[in-house]
C-alpha cells in the first residue's frame, strides 16, 4: 500500500504563509503526479495545484500567484507554498498521489490537513 503524510498546517493571520508537505511512503515504485486539494465547510473538494514527475504544474486560476508547488522526487515528497493567505483559504488541505503499477494508474490521499486563516 502507499502511505502520505500531510503536514505544515495551522492557524495564520490573513497575509502570512504556510508551507504545506506530503511524503509518500510504501509502494511507491512510480509516481506521475502529486498534488494538492482543499475542502471548505459546505463546499466541494477542489484542485489547488499539482505537479508531474517531469515538473510540469497546474493550477486552480484563483490561486496563481499565491501559491507555489514543488516536489521532491528523491525523497517522494510535495510541497505548497501558501503566501499572502486569505480567510476563503481556510479549508482542509488533501494530498493526492497518482501511483503508477504497471498500465494502471491509482490514486492515493493524504488524511488532510486544516488550514485555518483568521486574525
Amino acid at each position: 500500500q502507499v502511505q502520505l503524510v500531510e503536514s505544515g498546517g495551522g492557524l495564520v493571520q490573513p497575509g502570512g504563509s504556510l508551507r504545506l508537505s506530503c511524503a509518500a511512503s510504501g509502494r511507491v515504485f512510480s509516481i506521475a503526479a502529486m498534488g494538492w486539494y482543499r475542502q471548505a465547510p459546505g463546499k466541494q473538494r477542489e484542485l489547488v495545484a499539482s505537479i508531474t514527475s517531469g515538473g510540469s504544474t497546474n493550477y486552480a486560476d484563483s490561486l496563481k500567484g499565491r501559491f507555489t508547488i514543488s516536489r521532491d522526487n528523491a525523497k517522494n515528497t510535495v510541497f505548497l507554498q501558501m503566501n499572502s493567505l486569505k480567510p476563503e483559504d481556510t479549508a482542509v488541505y488533501y494530498c493526492n498521489a497518482a501511483i503508477r503499477f504497471g498500465i494502471d494508474v491509482t490514486n492515493y490521499w493524504g488524511q488532510g490537513t486544516q488550514v485555518t486563516v483568521s486574525s
